[in-house]
């Protein structure tokens, strides 16, 4: 294994993906691919036009309101089948593609994710890479098998004088440190 690279996660080794690549020789990011057939829905249903229907004519909320349309309005992961590998003082940044907000209103609701260098092969899900994206467009969007989802930056990160960390572990997958 070398510095920093990406293979396929074991269960998807023979599902005819592709491993991340940059498009230019000048492009920054490598573009990940959707792993399988995967409906986006749109945020605009359900309950969350209900809530908008209660804020808009003063109705009071109630607890159950707001939790329905939070069921809602949560991102969906989208998989990739491929996990990365990198130095222990680099990370991978993950970025929208630019056309994804306006071409198809697909967004990253936490702007960026952060795929730090334990996340590799964990025990919870091998480290395979997902892109936590939220459809602001009115229609649900069908993401095809091979379809570019995002974009992931290798980048070294510096530490503050005199952190040695906590010592601790990664004790599980997906958005799994500062538990």
């Amino acid at each position: 294994m070398g510095k920093r690279g990406f293979e396929f996660v074991s269960a998807y080794q023979d599902a005819g993906l592709s491993l991340p690549a940059r498009s230019t020789n000048h492009a920054a990011g490598y573009d990940f691919c959707c792993r399988e057939d995967f409906v986006l829905k749109s945020v605009w249903r359900y309950d969350f036009i209900r809530l908008f229907r209660l804020i808009k004519n003063e109705h009071p909320l109630m607890p159950d309101d707001f939790e329905r349309a939070s069921a809602v309005l949560k991102p969906m992961l989208v998989p990739t089948g491929i996990k990365a590998y990198m130095g222990d003082d680099e990370m991978l940044m993950l970025a929208n593609r630019s056309s994804g907000p306006i071409k198809r209103g697909l967004v990253m609701p936490n702007g960026i994710g952060i795929v730090d260098a334990d996340y590799y092969n964990n025990d919870s899900n091998e480290g395979e890479i997902f892109f936590q994206l939220v459809n602001l467009s009115p229609r649900d969007v069908v993401i095809r098998k091979g379809e570019r989802i995002g974009q992931g930056i290798f980048m070294p990160y510096l530490t503050a004088d005199g952190d040695l960390g906590n010592g601790g572990k990664r004790a599980g997958g997906f958005g799994s440190t500062g538990r």
